[in-house]
């Protein structure tokens, strides 16, 4: 039996910089992991780059059934707070589009910073530790693959659902049950979406192709790119409008979403030099996708020159390029989601100090807890400013 003053399950964003916290108090800190290292996600974030934070945090770019909870967190360790540990640690960093924040060599640098910490704070780390069972005592008892562990604090920082290959899993919420604490309905987030029928199979043809573009729900809209896959469509664009999409919902595509369409394509009959193409959209749009719209929209005009292709014709073209009315299936679920949705029920935590409220001494943090980001670093933001927070009290 070794006894802690704090155990943390899971040694990902949230989980380490929590350690690293607590540590630095002076608190004996144990980080349980069950993968065979910590940090996995953050390796593979960002194209291997990690996108570990975004310069315009805001509560209104986080979705959560209780949108003010995050505020408590955010406003006290913010993105400037991480960007003055990263480059304290030397590390080169860029923007890359809206605010978001790369390493310029490796998410390897964000890791390392984060072990550097944990190391100088005197935190253990135990990888491929798995938690088999957890009593609550005086304290907290775990019995692990690893032996048994006790503690008078429990952070609970296993992330959730997604990327079951990187350690998702439902650890954090069964624990939440455990104490009886609410859970809200979990579901993928940030996700690719799947079509059935003939938008498959135009999109399988197309996979690869991307664009620019203005994607829609009842829940609004996002204007960024959009991929085709061989299950449908991805991309930032795509996957933030996941977040908010529910099934059964129909989505709007605007593939020219700078552009006055109606206008623009009345216009091409005026163009000489376009007056006599057979199609309007030359240079506008990726030509394998023009080829997949003609054969679509105006398969009986593909050999007409557009000087003779009459205005209520080019009006109803426009309304399609505009408005094409999509109905996906499903998502691509937590295989690829990039989070879960959902989680620990804020209702049941301190926003303060993300300390349960009817078991003192317990707390969740990261995305275990039913906040979750935009895409673009926000979640990892997130990771950061609840991982600190609960670090500064457990």
């Amino acid at each position: 039996m070794q006894n802690y003053d704090v155990i943390v399950i899971g040694g990902g964003a949230a989980g380490l910089m929590c350690a690293l916290t607590a540590g630095q108090r002076g608190r004996r800190v144990l980080v349980l992991e069950r993968a065979n290292r910590v940090g996995k996600k953050i390796l593979m974030s960002g194209g291997g780059r990690c996108n570990f934070t975004n310069l315009q945090v805001t509560p209104e770019r986080f979705l959560s059934a209780n949108p003010h909870f995050c505020k408590s967190a955010l406003s006290r360790y913010t993105q400037q707070n991480f960007i003055a540990l990263v480059e304290s640690h030397g590390i080169a960093y860029h923007e890359k589009t809206r605010g978001q924040l790369f390493c310029d060599v490796s998410s390897k640098q964000i890791l390392a910073m984060l072990l550097d910490e944990c190391s100088s704070a005197g935190v253990d780390i135990r990888s491929s530790c798995v938690v088999e069972s957890l009593a609550d005592t005086e304290g907290f008892r775990l019995e692990t693959s690893q032996g048994s562990f006790t503690a008078g604090a429990l952070v609970v920082a296993t992330g959730g659902l997604s990327i079951p290959s990187l350690g998702g899993s439902d650890l954090g919420y069964m624990l939440a049950r455990q104490f009886g604490l609410r859970v809200q309905p979990l579901r993928a987030g940030l996700v690719p979406l799947t079509f059935t029928g003939a938008f498959h199979e135009l999109s399988a043809r197309l996979s690869g192709v991307s664009l620019r573009a203005r994607v829609g729900s009842a829940a609004g809209s996002f204007v960024d790119d959009i991929l085709f896959t061989h299950h449908g469509l991805s991309g930032p664009a795509i996957l933030q409008l996941s977040s908010y999409w529910q099934p059964g919902e129909t989505l709007h595509l605007d593939l020219l979403p700078d552009l006055e369409i109606p206008g623009l394509l009345l216009s091409f009959k005026q163009d000489r030099s376009r007056a006599l193409l057979r199609t309007p959209l030359a240079g506008y749009l990726p030509t394998k996708l023009v080829k997949e719209l003609e054969a679509l929209w105006w398969p009986e005009r593909a050999q007409t020159p557009l000087a003779e292709w009459p205005d209520k014709f080019l009006k109803d073209i426009a309304g399609h390029l505009g408005n094409w009315v999509l109905k996906p299936a499903g998502t691509e679920g937590y295989r690829t989601a990039e989070v879960t949705l959902g989680g620990v029920d804020t209702r049941e935590l301190s926003s303060q100090t993300l300390e349960c409220k009817t078991r003192p001494g317990l707390y969740f943090i990261g995305e275990v807890v039913d906040v979750s980001g935009h895409l673009g670093g926000f979640n990892f933001q997130w990771a950061w400013s609840s991982g600190w927070v609960a670090g500064q009290y457990v």
